[in-house]
């Protein structure tokens, strides 16, 4: 509405001094438009300092005025620029608050801008909100520590490969101007140590390792549900392989332990991944330290493999009662024996991979070539772990 009332007077005050065609109005024609120019060039002055939008009003003004005003348009225009606020003047709190609420691409975009964004956007504490908020289930200790020993295998040939591109070049200058008998390996070698350049994004970065992830470049461990999937009886197991993210397809390619029915997977969707919950290598027995604390109706996982040249992998299972035990809560004792029994009843009653006993106080890998082997045990005392479990159960009983 203001710009509207701004611009009527305008071409009301302006449209007079073409009407109006005797000499004897002139000196008052001029002196009003002087008078309007004025007036409307401190107006724009008093609203841009007051933070209002200038611009349709400002472009209005200049195709309004198209004689004896370019002093008063370049004025408005150097007012403006003097008075424009960039995002860098912005306080420290206030820009980042901004920059917390851009999604990893834009946080990419922005640290473009400048050096200064730059540092600001490439931040662990920026991208650390993102790793945790995608990541944060899947990145474990184990993924982790594979990721320190990635960036020193990177470090290492970028080192080496500056080293070399370096060394021929300085060995290629020296030798065009010195005998070669002047030059010796050592002092070539003093003269090639160079650092990488700072410029660069660190490759130790939470940035560096969101990006890895995202692009398919960093296979990390994790662990795999039903690793034979479309094998019902592995439906509730859990096997640890090296993984790598397909952004094309929001799904998983797995490369596994040689030894199964499939050595590769790919199409694997992002609920049948977890990080691995305990820190075992998978062809080490798991340390149980749970085994005081078992009662009936306790949901475990325990290691289970084929034979003693395979990994383990993680199945799921529940404490039943002992044979003596009629299953009242009241009367139970079975907490208090020496014996746990281990019950997996996605098997039919009968089958020998029902259930299986163990001894709490001596507990260690047994089993045969026949049936298999069973090792360590963890308690399982999240309900989210149990749930995802459950939701595994098959639609069948098992023979």
């Amino acid at each position: 509405m203001l710009c509207l009332r701004i611009s009527c007077a305008s071409f009301i005050l302006l449209s007079k001094s073409f009407i109006h065609r005797k000499p004897i109005f002139q000196t008052w024609e001029d002196s009003l438009r002087l008078i309007s120019l004025k007036f409307l060039g401190g107006l724009l002055s008093f609203l841009h300092k007051s933070r209002i939008s200038l611009q349709p009003i400002t472009s209005k003004f200049k195709k309004m005025v198209t004689f004896g005003s370019n002093v008063e348009v370049e004025r408005v225009e150097r007012e403006e620029r003097e008075t424009s606020l960039s995002l860098l003047d912005l306080p420290y709190l206030a820009l980042d608050c901004i920059l917390e609420r851009l999604p990893p691409s834009g946080l990419c975009s922005m640290a473009a801008v400048c050096a200064s964004l730059r540092e600001s956007c490439t931040s662990d504490h920026l991208w650390g909100n993102h790793m945790n908020h995608k990541w944060g289930r899947l990145i474990g200790p184990a993924a982790y520590r594979e990721w320190q020993l990635h960036v020193a295998s990177r470090n290492r040939i970028r080192n080496y490969s500056v080293r070399t591109e370096k060394k021929g070049l300085i060995e290629s200058l020296v030798a065009s101007i010195l005998p070669s008998s002047w030059i010796t390996r050592q002092k070539l070698t003093s003269v090639c140590k160079v650092k990488a350049s700072t410029s660069c994004l660190p490759v130790d970065s939470i940035m560096s390792l969101y990006l890895s992830l995202e692009t398919g470049k960093f296979w990390f461990p994790a662990q795999v549900y039903n690793r034979e999937n479309g094998n019902v009886g592995f439906m509730l197991s859990c096997y640890d392989a090296q993984v790598r993210y397909d952004s094309t397809t929001n799904t998983f390619q797995a490369r596994y332990s040689p030894y199964g029915r499939r050595a590769t997977e790919e199409n694997i969707p992002w609920d049948r991944l977890r990080a691995a919950p305990v820190d075992t290598p998978p062809h080490k027995l798991h340390v149980s330290d749970c085994l005081h604390d078992l009662k009936p109706d306790d949901h475990i996982e325990i290691q289970w493999r084929r034979n003693k040249e395979f990994p383990y992998g993680w199945w799921y299972g529940v404490i039943g009662h002992l044979e003596f035990c009629d299953g009242n809560e009241n009367r139970c004792r079975c907490h208090c024996n020496d014996i746990v029994k281990l019950e997996f009843s996605q098997y039919a009653p009968g089958s020998r991979w029902r259930e299986m006993t163990i001894n709490r106080k001596d507990h260690r890998e047994e089993g045969n070539e026949a049936d298999g082997f069973y090792a360590g045990i963890r308690k399982i005392y999240n309900e989210e772990e149990i749930a995802r479990w459950k939701r595994l159960w098959p639609t069948q009983v098992l023979g």
